[in-house]
């Protein structure tokens, strides 16, 4: 019989609200929940969406405000410098730190701040381009399927590869 060990990811995602207060208190949580790591969401707004743009359906129904898709998401983000912060926090109590980037800048800043392995979004799994700056680094990779059918995951593990 083999030694297993099942490895459980906390979801922070942007529950943070983009307070670094928040995003602390998040990893603490999870600490105390006993799971191995706590895994957040990082990018640079003015990389992924054109100001503008405006939320997807749902967001428009679910939240009450006139902000665009832009300034939704420069609300939720956190800086490279409060990332190293939460880092630091985690590797202080003991828990390990993830983030999925949502573009290269970020991928870079992440597998610096010294990743296990690199965490990618189920939105990314037809990313070719993306997927291939992620192949680059060599490192081991989480690839979310979501809804992918199982050619597009097999071209994203070729791609991988």
């Amino acid at each position: 019989m083999t030694n297993q060990h099942v490895y459980i990811i906390a979801e922070a995602g942007v529950n943070h609200n983009g307070r670094l207060d928040l995003a602390l208190k998040l990893c603490d949580a999870a600490k105390a929940a006993g799971v191995d790591a706590v895994k957040f969401q990082t990018w640079k707004t003015e990389l992924i969406i054109t100001k503008g743009t405006k939320k997807a359906e749902y967001q428009e129904k679910n939240l009450n405000n006139d902000d665009d898709q832009f300034t939704m998401l420069k609300k939720l983000e956190l800086s490279y410098d409060n990332f190293q912060l939460v880092k630091q926090h985690c590797d202080e109590i003991g828990i390990q730190f993830l983030s999925t980037a949502d573009e290269t800048e970020s991928l870079d800043f992440l597998v610096n701040l010294g990743m296990p392995f690199i965490k990618l979004g189920s939105g990314d799994i037809t990313n070719i381009p993306y997927l291939r700056s992620v192949a680059k680094y060599g490192m081991p990779v989480i690839l979310s399927t979501g809804m992918a059918n199982l050619s597009q995951v097999a071209i994203a593990y070729d791609t991988l590869q």
